[in-house]
């Protein structure tokens, strides 16, 4: 069974995202150690795609980086097998529904279970459409995690009542990247959510600074960072994983003061 709901035990939880093979895999699992190191909860591994459809200009250009460098689905597996020989925070892949559907659904999610990845998050793929995977995520254990937006208005309770693992709060609308500051009432949102279900929600989608981090913390249970991660990868290449250890860890000392 997932245990992603260990990331949320001890206080707010601080989630990093890294793009897989960005510039090399040897550098990714350097840098998911260093952040295991600093703090991190809960590690969002990104399976680098052609046309990520979510993403901002930053994690666009590190999937296009991977995927030059040669990055494969099944290098991926194989790293995520090695890194849990030693890594026991709950880890969980996002991609696009693509990715999974030309691997072959069964064969993706059971080799998740079998490499120990907890759960899955597409972000392209609608919530009504969600039963294609969820019935193969449950066979094996692997939660398929379930995203708000600004726009899920009048879904949120639903969403949330059907929720696995965690709920990812999308701040703000449009695609990832980092913000000066974020207008969405993301309380109200939150609250909709505790109405619903006991499960953890966290926010991500523009968040890069402690300060945005430690107020987003407040309002929910989590922070989630991903494209000020890749701009450290962007600046140090194969050099980045100490630096990304230190964000990590001022983000994660943030967070946790405002629990």
């Amino acid at each position: 069974m997932s245990n992603i709901k260990s990331a949320f035990e001890n206080g707010k939880a601080f989630i990093p995202f890294i793009t897989c093979g960005d510039p090399d895999l040897e550098t990714t699992a350097a840098a998911v150690r260093e952040m295991v190191r600093a703090g991190a909860d809960l590690i969002e591994l990104g399976i680098p795609f052609s046309d990520p459809t979510a993403e901002g200009p930053v994690i666009q250009a590190a999937n296009i980086r991977a995927l030059s460098g040669g990055v494969t689905t099944d290098k991926i597996f194989e790293m995520v097998r090695e890194l849990r020989q030693d890594v026991k925070i709950p880890m969980v892949f996002m991609t696009y529904a693509n990715v999974v559907f030309s691997y072959g659904a069964e064969k993706f999610i059971s080799l998740c279970d079998e490499v120990g990845i907890d759960g899955l998050i597409l972000p392209d793929l609608p919530f009504e459409e969600k039963e294609e995977f969820l019935d193969v995520c449950r066979d094996y254990g692997v939660d398929l995690i379930s995203l708000i937006a600004p726009t899920s208005e009048n879904r949120i309770a639903r969403i949330a009542s059907e929720a696995e693992g965690f709920l990812y709060v999308v701040s703000s609308l449009g695609v990832t990247g980092t913000r000066s500051e974020i207008n969405t009432d993301l309380g109200r949102m939150v609250e909709l959510v505790r109405a619903n279900t006991d499960i953890p929600c966290a926010i991500g989608f523009g968040i890069s600074v402690p300060e945005q981090a430690a107020k987003m913390a407040g309002i929910s249970d989590g922070a989630i960072v991903g494209s000020a991660i890749i701009k450290i990868l962007e600046k140090y290449g194969k050099d980045a994983p100490a630096h990304i250890g230190e964000y990590v860890k001022s983000m994660k000392d943030a967070v946790s003061a405002a629990g």
